[in-house]
């Protein structure tokens, strides 16, 4: 009779620790846990934060959406269900906020960077403008000083119609049209000076003294004036660049009473033509 009850007893006693048991398990298997999508939102962070163009742009904010994520990680039992879904919406609302303003920080940075590239551009361009127009200012005022020599040189004196430079009579012998074989010189100046200076153009002008008939001189002075045109052709200086005109005895300089003013009115003048005004 006494085994009998020892048996009931004992089993009594291991079917109080099966439902023991039981209940333990049934415990462990609805404990509570990470809402779900918390996983999805921490993913979310992480590349966040391992974006080295984004995660010192929005400290503030990815601090928020650290400690946003971090709560909704928070294990909660199937009861607050609806809690855990609210903690981990906001907590992704707060990783897309910390996203949007990384980005625009961003943007900005590079429209500064941009803006200040464009700066430095247009800097650059200015001193390469100022340089090249010091250069063009220091040639001109070079070239300028050479012609002013050059004319110095032809002793060209300045008048309305341009830079004149007066040939005496020593192109010529008295009564001819043909150039005497010392002539070269003063026409070679000429020739170099129009060579360095292709703008300007030569009116060519012969003149004379009042010996013989009007008619005779006007004509005689004409071929003067064509045979310097000749020769500054024949030395590469295009025709288009030179006139010629016959004044005879029409513009004296000098007393054509007296030897002396009459070899001056013997000369041939040379017009250096200002070029004309570029528009």
């Amino acid at each position: 009779m006494s085994t009998l009850i020892a048996q009931k007893t004992m089993y009594g006693r291991m079917c109080a620790a099966l439902v023991v048991s039981v209940f333990f398990l049934a415990a462990c298997a609805t404990g509570p846990s990470s809402p779900a999508g918390s996983a999805e939102v921490r993913s979310k962070l992480t590349a966040l934060q391992n974006d080295p163009e984004l995660a010192s742009r929005a400290r503030v904010e990815m601090r928020e959406a650290e400690e946003a994520v971090k709560l909704a990680e928070e294990p909660l039992s199937d009861s607050d269900g609806k809690l855990g879904s609210h903690r981990v919406s906001l907590a992704d609302q707060k990783v897309e906020v910390a996203r949007a303003t990384a980005t625009t920080k961003l943007a900005e940075d590079q429209r500064g960077e941009f803006s200040e590239q464009r700066s430095d551009a247009r800097l650059a361009a200015r001193t390469r403008e100022a340089d090249s127009a010091r250069e063009d200012a220091a040639s001109a005022r070079s070239s300028e000083a050479d012609m002013q020599r050059r004319l110095d040189e032809m002793q060209a004196k300045e008048t309305e119609r341009g830079m004149v430079v007066t040939l005496g009579d020593v192109l010529f012998d008295t009564g001819s049209a043909r150039l005497r074989s010392d002539a070269g010189h003063n026409l070679d100046q000429l020739v170099g000076f129009l060579n360095q200076y292709p703008d300007h153009r030569l009116l060519i002008e012969g003149h004379t003294d009042n010996v013989g008939t009007a008619a005779y001189n006007k004509g005689l002075s004409q071929e003067r004036a064509e045979a310097v045109s000749q020769y500054l052709t024949q030395r590469g200086i295009t025709s288009h660049r030179l006139s010629v005109a016959g004044i005879g005895l029409q513009r004296p300089v000098g007393s054509n009473s007296t030897a002396a003013g009459r070899q001056q009115n013997r000369r041939v003048e040379v017009v250096i033509e200002n070029p004309p005004a570029s528009r």
